[in-house]
């Protein structure tokens, strides 16, 4: 049994040695447990802290590409890399590294195949009364929105067993952290949560700046996520209150037309007609989008079973190159599995 902690960096010099010297390597159930480091085009000595602390794995970008990009890069090279369950967490420290064994548990144990890790959010000191609200708000419309019972559902210290994560498809540019839930309920995939603890914070947050502009982002990623899976509800929803509207200004004038006083009142079937129609357009989209969306889970299942039959390929399930940037290992070979362009562009940033 094989575990690979992925850890998305972004200028994490200073705080990455914390969090992997907090990194367990002997976990019960679990063989073996490895590192791979997705540095996401840092400035700083991020790639050299990693490898002077022994990180195993480093998939480089070129430049800043963001989470979620950064995210779906680490989960590619996992499953490569022959991971049978993936942690993630984040390069600043916040997440307790002891609490990995409580987060995999539920996976080895058989009745999870991914688990988020629960903050209690209301017991973190650092978070505001503002913040925590929102939390427990976010967490409530994805509830609503995906079905699935999480306290906290921007936690990034999670666990996927190897068949979840090859299910994971991340189309949001910005985070991943709502789509996976969404998406893992959808699918019908057993998501789990486990009690954990959080570090002191040593630095503010990078993926927003402002709090409404992290609302606005997390609503976009939300409907438009939702809306991906069911379709047909949102689209019915929509064109149901345009019909609602134009059957209450029908009334309206039909009113007033049986009492002799019609005349006065011809703008409201206008109204009411423009209003049916749009309504009727809009059901007529939302039944495409429902076709559209059957094809969509045809092309997903396709993908599990190529990328399934990929990965089967090959005793050691050694990564080539990836398209997002270059790979490099260490474990267990001592040659770097990147094209001799890439691996020479490494060599002169670290001279």
């Amino acid at each position: 049994m094989k575990l690979i902690v992925q850890i998305p960096c972004l200028n994490e010099e200073q705080t990455l040695p914390i969090t992997l010297a907090n990194i367990p390597r002997n976990i019960e159930g679990i063989d073996k447990v490895e590192v791979l480091i997705i540095d996401d085009g840092s400035r700083d000595a991020t790639l050299e802290a990693a490898r002077d602390n022994g990180v195993q794995h480093v998939v480089k970008f070129p430049q800043t590409k963001g989470l979620a990009k950064a995210f779906s890069a680490g989960i590619d090279a996992c499953l490569r890399l022959g991971a049978d369950i993936i942690v993630n967490t984040d390069g600043d420290n916040q997440y307790c590294g002891a609490d990995i064994p409580r987060l995999v548990r539920p996976i080895l144990d058989g009745w999870a195949e991914m688990v988020v890790g629960n903050r209690q959010v209301e017991n973190v000191k650092e978070f505001s009364w503002t913040k925590k609200r929102l939390q427990q708000i976010g967490s409530w419309a994805v509830r609503r929105v995906s079905g699935a019972d999480l306290p906290d559902v921007t936690s990034g210290f999670r666990a996927f067993s190897r068949e979840a994560a090859l299910q994971m498809n991340i189309v949001s540019p910005f985070t991943y952290s709502l789509e996976t839930i969404i998406q893992a309920a959808k699918k019908h995939i057993a998501i789990g949560h486990e009690n954990i603890k959080t570090n002191p914070k040593t630095r503010p947050s990078r993926l927003f700046s402002t709090m409404p502009q992290y609302l606005k982002r997390s609503a976009i990623t939300i409907i438009r996520i939702y809306t991906m899976f069911q379709p047909l509800r949102v689209f019915t929803a929509f064109g149901a209150l345009f019909l609602a509207a134009a059957g209450l200004l029908g009334l309206r004038f039909f009113y007033f037309y049986i009492t002799g006083s019609g005349q006065g009142h011809v703008q409201s079937v206008v109204l009411s007609g423009a209003l049916g129609v749009t309504g009727f357009i809009i059901l007529l989209i939302g039944l495409v989008a429902d076709l559209i969306s059957f094809n969509r889970k045809l092309i997903e299942e396709t993908l599990y079973r190529m990328r399934r039959v990929e990965l089967s390929f090959g005793a050691d399930r050694r990564p080539g190159r990836p398209d997002y940037g270059y790979f490099h290992s260490t474990a267990g070979d001592t040659s770097p599995s990147v094209p001799p362009a890439a691996h020479d562009r490494e060599e002169g940033e670290s001279s």
